[in-house]
């Protein structure tokens, strides 16, 4: 087992392993010949390497200082494998192997040997170890065979000579050598990014192969071999920094160690200013060089690298690094003082004591690790729990070392560095008088450290931690804390700690096997009884009775007969435990998986022994205790005979027993006995549950992500109305229950009562682990056969995770015991009903006989392996903590009797008035909204069964037009006690019925949370009834081309009619048309409707119109015609929930997609021009009017859309035209018989360049000729805006009407082939004369 040395953080650990058949005896004898050389001086280890290697921990041939050297014969086991980077020195740096040689043995067969057994010992891929060495010794002189020694790397001869132990001190320092050569290639490997990111990666870091790494940086290989002399920080820039030798300084004995330590630690600060690694802490990698130039006797250069580690750590989290460069320094402080000799009249200061340094950097590493998060993975703890013990054990050994050898001095650093394989124990402590506490308290008087101040250092170790330890670790704490105890003079402490020790042998010996839950009961022996003898009731006693002195010497012995006796009929007299203390912590005695299951299935285990018999026998029982007397025994054995034999016990027998039971408690109380019992009633609780917090109090968490995208509205068309809404019965069952600290919390316990009396329970309260729970216990009487309620009410003092396990309960005169209740997880139910199953399996099937069958006498049954892993961990019922809350109300609102009423498309507003009536401020406030018309809406949109125009004009409504909509603007804090009023914007929409106003408020910017992605709101809800009036019923919406009127003015037209010919009236040759719309009035009021124009390049435009109840008006508007581009016309139908519709899976084709796509961008841009408004005829309400319900049709489009092109038709012939004169442009006046020119004018209209043909039709066509073809006729590319001119010669043989029709098409593109440009031009032919 580890001695748990103080300095074994400096000791090189060689392992010894015996190789071959070599004997026991000749194994120890050499082993103790290497160990003869606890340490090696610096000046004794060769400064250079066989391969020529640099190696920066190689000592100077002059060096001062030693190493230290410990020969272990066991390895680490491989579990330890992640201390390797933390912690060099506990893993074998070399090993050589032992091994002897005659004329029959080859060294190569030696060697296989020795390489086959370290493949046995070290898995492969491990650092360690470093050096391989095997030394065969000769037993006698010229039996090695040299031949081919040098083919086998590190095996080593060592002749039989007579000075033999200075060449294996000779051959020590040459592995050392190779140790410390070792180091600075592993550290070579160390020194690259991708290392320092392997050392920063986990909390327990490992390293992959080293020639999986990348070489070191180009500015580390060059200075590898660097001076150790220290120059100034202008002489080394930052990018010329190498982990190479700390810098040596000069001496001064003048100044303590302390400052000398503080001032190299601020110059190489100064100058290491590293470049490898920039994305992870170099304090890992500090520490580790502290480390090894620890291991290679250079304390200074250790000093400098763990100062740098520590002021690294110092600002980063890592405790258990930072706790380990600690221990470092104060070993390296140790050394240090060992090194230049300071005892105890040389102290460096003469205010603390010279070890007081080395204490508090212990004391503070101590911490660390108690303070540390429990980490990731049971392996893991189980190895910071070690290095949590060893630390304890660290400081433990510095204090005795100090204490045992009388102060600070050579003996007490013997102590220290002892690297033997059994601990060094000075003088004063190995006396015949070692145990008088006389010498124990004169040792303490010298040094000033008493027994008490060791002791409560070394009870840390003491803890429910000790279980994360693996078997030997524990077994090997365990050891050195009850050899301290021993040592201390603690023999109870020792012997304490030797029975866990015992414990944990056993458990090795049985290899994990589990008891079935019977265990032996191991009760405490009862103290001396107390007599009582009443004296006669003669007329000069009266009722007076006389407690006399009795005898109690021989009670222990009829009682124990007495149990025996039962114990052959069946009856566990012991089954309710007799304790001594009453004031027993119930955080130590947690109950263990048998326990459970003991009170779980008791009723199912199969009664033994003869039930009359034991009836008797129990009253006999009782009658001989109390004839003794022992009163708390009579109370023992009265409730054990109730819990064993409950169901054969007549219910007289039972009250009889419980009575009894009663008075004799009553009685030890009175007389002083400090004895108590165990609960006795068996599982009592059956249910615990949280009572409903009211939902105004109900804290929800939400993360911090959410704080600031509180104006998102598209998780409404998703089914989430608002990422602020709560609602607490989806939430049941789901994560942790959330409390607030410091506010009243309630628990609902159900228990039972399964006796004929009423039982009486002196304490009930809860169990709980985490955060501190302040309740008060309740005295409860549940009734005979019964299940009674009961509400148990608390506050959490602290914020974390309050962990109810159960509950506590204490019977009158009982000790209290806890009766956990783990949550009824499938897994717990599979596992009760195997449990179950199994027992009722083996009910009336037994393999003993007699008293053998006694549950008691029973060996132990093994249980499965998940079994034994179910019980380990229980689920309990969590509650969450968090910081304490503010509380809001609405004081006051503008809403009268909760109602609110509107038009159909009315804009209205509230006003609410909220107040804080905690004392916390509210620093976050939202408003999230609810109403009838979201989940209809939402559910069709789930259903999936509207088409693409429904689900986007669903999606609109939802997000663009909400009933309850806020300005976030309007969100300010409200200090305590504090009002703030809220303006709200409500829109009147058919169909809504009612709606809720939920505001959600926090303290966002608590410290608590500072640090934390989550914040905790409350959520006050304000309902509202809504009624909604329709009043106007837009239909009949169309678009017609615009129609051309000649600009007369007739006297006889009315000014109405005058202005609106005004309205329609345009410039015909920018392309305009008509939009109209029937609009009814369904109410009993008349509105003013008016239609409304906004286009960009055209002033806006209005049309109003009166519209009385029950009529109908139709309302037109001009509006300018619109092109698309193809780019706006190639996107999808979008959703406003980002999702797309993929059109593909249905039978349309790429046409009449195209066609849908254009339908719905021209009906949006056609939205956005024109929109209709109204005003209550004589009143002040208005509103907006609607047109989405109305859908656009081909022909609509078709008018609503612009031409590809622009043409006009002119006749020019000799004869002076009449068309002008007319002023409609539209009528000619050719001669018959006569050429004439027709010329047709072309514009483009569309935005790119587009090749045009035009096509001429005349009616009728017989009585005309003209010159070429009046079909396709080519016009050529025209840019956008480019206007070109047809000229063809006409000639009409006869007088009358002729229309003549002028279409222009393009060539070269699909939208653009399916539009024509038409115009026409009638000609009226007349004669000559």
């Amino acid at each position: 087992m580890d001695t748990h040395a103080f300095a074994s953080l400096a000791h090189v650990r060689i392992l010894l392993v015996p190789v071959g058949l070599i004997p026991q005896a000749s194994f120890d004898c050499y082993a103790e010949e290497i160990r003869s050389y606890e340490t090696l001086k610096l000046a004794e280890i060769p400064s250079e390497t066989k391969d020529g290697r640099a190696a920066r921990f190689l000592p100077n041939p002059l060096s001062k200082g030693n190493i230290h050297l410990s020969f272990p014969t066991h390895p680490p086991p491989r579990s330890h494998a992640s201390l390797s980077l933390l912690q060099p020195s506990h893993f074998p740096l070399a090993v050589i192997g032992v091994a002897t040689c005659s004329t029959f043995d080859t060294l190569k067969s030696t060697y296989m040997q020795f390489d086959t057994a370290l493949g046995d010992i070290f898995p492969p891929g491990g650092i360690y170890p470093l050096v391989r060495n095997c030394w065969v010794f000769e037993e006698a002189e010229g039996t090695a065979n040299f031949t081919n020694q040098d083919e086998l790397p590190g095996l080593v001869v060592v002749p039989r000579i007579k000075n033999r132990k200075l060449h294996v001190g000779t051959l020590l320092g040459d592995l050392s050598s190779e140790i410390l050569t070792e180091f600075g290639t592993l550290v070579q490997a160390l020194e690259n990014p991708l290392a320092n990111e392997y050392l920063n990666a986990a909390l327990l870091p490992t390293l992959p192969p080293l020639s999986e790494l990348p070489s070191p940086l180009s500015s580390l290989a060059r200075n590898d071999t660097a001076s150790t002399s220290f120059s100034s920080p202008q002489d080394n820039p930052k990018t010329s920094f190498t982990l190479s030798a700390a810098p040596t300084v000069k001496r001064n004995s003048t100044l303590p160690p302390n400052v000398r330590q503080n001032s190299l630690g601020v110059q190489a600060q100064k100058k290491r200013m590293s470049t490898i690694g920039t994305s992870s802490s170099h304090g890992r990698l500090y520490k580790m060089l502290g480390d090894f130039f620890l291991l290679a006797g250079r304390i200074e250069d250790a000093m400098v690298w763990y100062n740098e580690a520590v002021q690294l750590f110092r600002t980063t989290q890592d405790p258990l690094w930072y706790a380990c460069t600690l221990e470092g320094m104060a070993t390296a402080t140790v050394l240090e003082a060992w090194a230049v000799g300071q005892g105890l009249n040389n102290s460096a200061s003469t205010v603390k004591e010279p070890w007081s340094d080395v204490s508090d950097k212990l004391q503070q590493a101590i911490h660390l690790y108690s303070r540390m998060p429990a980490p990731d993975g049971e392996q893991v703890h189980s190895l910071v729990t070690l290095l949590f013990c060893e630390c304890v054990l660290r400081q433990t050994r510095l204090l005795f070392s100090v204490w045992s050898s009388k102060g600070w001095g050579p003996l007490a650093f013997t102590t220290m560095l002892q690297p033997g394989p059994k601990p060094y124990i000075p003088p004063t402590l190995t006396s015949e008088d070692k145990d008088n506490w006389l010498n124990l308290e004169r040792l303490s008087s010298i040094t000033g450290i008493s027994r008490s101040s060791i002791s409560t250092i070394l009870a840390q170790l003491h803890g429910p931690w000790l279980l994360h330890l693996d078997q030997r670790e524990r077994i090997s704490v365990l050891e050195a804390t009850a050899s301290f105890y021993a040592c201390l003079g603690y023999h109870r402490k020792e012997a304490y700690i030797l029975r866990e020790v015992l414990g944990c042998i056993l458990d090795l010996i049985v290899c994990g096997r589990e008891e079935d839950g019977f265990s032996n009961p191991s009760g405490v022996p009862p103290t001396s009884g107390l007599g009582i003898q009443n004296a006669g009731q003669g007329p000069s006693w009266g009722a007076l009775g006389i407690r006399i002195s009795e005898s109690a010497a021989g009670n222990e012995g009829v009682l124990t007969l007495l149990k025996h006796i039962c114990k052959v009929l069946g009856i566990n007299l012991e089954l309710v435990g007799l304790v001594k203390d009453q004031q027993t912590d119930t955080q130590k005695n947690r109950l263990t998986l048998d326990d459970y299951d003991e009170d779980t299935i008791q009723e199912l285990r199969e009664p033994c022994g003869w039930p009359e018999l034991q009836v008797g026998v129990v009253r006999e029982a009782v009658a001989v205790a109390e004839a003794l007397p022992d009163f708390p025994t009579v109370a023992q054995f009265a409730l054990s005979s109730l819990k064993a034999l409950q169901g054969v016990l007549s219910p007289g027998d039972q009250y009889h027993l419980y009575s009894t039971a009663q008075r004799a408690l009553a009685t030890a109380r009175r007389r002083g006995d400090s004895r108590v019992i165990e609960y006795w009633s068996g599982r009592p609780i059956i249910s615990i549950s949280i009572a409903p917090t009211p939902a105004i109090r109900i804290p929800v968490e939400k993360p911090r992500s959410i704080q600031h995208s509180t104006t998102d509205l598209k998780p409404l068309v998703k089914g989430i109305t608002d990422p602020f809404l709560y609602n607490p019965r989806k939430a049941i069952g789901k994560g942790k229950t959330i409390v607030v600290r410091n506010e009243a919390l309630e628990f609902v316990i159900t228990l039972q009562n399964p006796y004929i009396f009423d039982l009486e329970l002196q304490e009930l309260s809860l169990s709980t682990s985490g955060v501190e729970f302040e309740s008060k216990p309740l005295h409860v009487v549940i009734p005979a056969n019964t299940l009674h309620q009961v509400v148990i009410s608390g506050r959490p003092l602290e914020s974390g995770i309050l962990t109810v396990r159960g509950c506590v309960v204490r019977a009158p005169g009982g000790q209290a015991r806890e009766y956990i209740l783990p949550l009824y997880t499938v897994e717990e139910e599979e596992r009760l009903s195997r449990k179950r199953r199994t027992i009722a399996a083996e009910v009336g099937r037994s393999k003993y006989t007699g008293i053998d069958r006694y549950s008691w006498n029973l060996p132990p049954k093994r249980t499965s392996s998940s079994e034994a892993s179910a019980g380990s961990s229980f689920k309990f019922m969590d509650c969450k903590v968090v910081p304490d809350q503010p509380l809001l109300r609405i004081r006051r609102s503008s809403v009268t009797h909760g109602a609110l009423m509107l038009y159909d498309g009315e804009r209205s507003t509230i006003r609410l008035t909220f107040e804080n009536v905690s004392t916390i401020r509210v620093d976050f406030i939202h408003l999230a909204f609810e109403d009838s018309t979201i989940e209809p809406a939402q559910k069709a949109l789930s259903d999936g069964n509207l088409s693409v125009f429904d689900t986007y004009e669903t999606e609109y409504s939802l997000i663009h037009n909400p009933v309850f909509s806020w300005d976030q603007d309007e969100a300010k804090s409200i200090e305590p006690n504090q009002n703030l009023t809220v303006t709200l914007q409500c829109f009147g929409k058919v169909g809504c019925t009612n709606g809720t106003i939920h505001i959600s408020y926090a303290h966002a910017e608590d410290p608590n949370l500072k640090d934390s992605d989550v914040f905790y709101v409350r959520q006050v809800s304000y309902p509202l009834m809504v009624t909604v009036y329709h009043m106007l019923e837009c239909s009949g919406m169309d678009i017609l081309q615009f129609p051309i009127y000649p600009q007369l003015r007739t006297p006889g037209l009315s000014n109405s009619r005058t202005d609106k010919f005004n309205i329609l009236q345009t410039d015909y040759d920018v392309g305009w048309c008509l939009f109209s719309i029937e609009v009814r009035n369904t109410y009993g009021s008349p509105f003013d409707v008016t239609l409304v124009r906004n286009q960009d390049d055209k002033p806006a435009a209005s049309s109003t119109s009166t519209i009385p109840p029950g009529s109908v008006s139709r309302l037109v508007i001009p509006i300018k015609k619109i092109l698309l581009s193809e780019e706006a016309l190639a996107k999808p139908i979008p959703t406003l929930s980002d999702r797309q519709f993929v059109l593909t899976q249905s039978n349309l084709s790429q046409i009449d997609q195209r066609t849908q796509r254009e339908l719905f961008w021209y009906r949006e841009e056609l939205l956005k021009v024109v929109c209709g408004r109204w005003h209550e005829n004589g009143g002040t309400r208005s509103g907006e009017l609607s047109f989405r319900d109305q859908r656009l049709t081909l022909h609509m489009l078709e008018a609503f859309r612009l031409e590809i092109a622009h043409v006009s038709l002119s006749i020019d012939s000799d004869s002076r035209s009449q068309a002008d004169l007319t002023g409609s442009r539209l009528r000619y006046y050719p001669k018959a018989n006569d050429f004439v020119q027709l010329r047709a004018e072309v514009t483009n209209l569309m935005p790119y360049p587009v090749v045009f043909t035009i096509d001429y039709e005349a009616n009728p066509s017989e009585n005309l000729v003209y010159e070429g073809v009046l079909t396709d006729l080519p016009v050529g590319e025209l840019q956008s805006g480019e206007t070109r001119e047809i000229v063809t010669s006409l000639c009409f043989l006869a007088c009358g009407r002729f229309e003549i029709l002028a279409k222009a098409r393009s060539l070269g593109t699909l939208e653009a082939e399916s539009r024509v440009a038409r115009t026409h031009v009638i000609a009226i032919v007349k004669g000559d004369t």
